[in-house]
């Protein structure tokens, strides 16, 4: 839901590409996602590719789980510095990238 609220549409694919994780696991969230109306497939050029995007209940649902999520990080985060957090992020992606190589 964060990435197709903050990108639009796209494919499983793409979500799995940016989640990092194999599409079986990006398919069985959006089949759920689907049964419950959070998203939907719009058309697309090429009929092999299934591009989805979030209904307007899911929007709704997105934006309220967010305000929740917000009040936790800041929570969790107080005490440390915006550039403390910054610099935690990167290390944590250079240890990512570590861990993909």
């Amino acid at each position: 839901m964060y990435y197709l609220y903050n990108n639009g549409e796209a494919t499983n694919v793409e979500i799995s590409h940016y989640q990092s994780v194999e599409k079986p696991t990006i398919t069985r969230a959006v089949n759920r996602l689907e049964q419950l109306g959070y998203i939907e497939r719009v058309p697309s050029k090429d009929k092999r590719e299934k591009r989805m995007q979030l209904t307007e209940l899911g929007v709704n649902i997105y934006e309220e789980i967010r305000v929740t999520i917000d009040q936790f990080e800041e929570e969790i985060l107080k005490g440390i510095s915006e550039k403390e957090q910054l610099e935690a992020i990167q290390i944590m992606d250079v240890i990512r990238n570590n861990i993909l190589k």
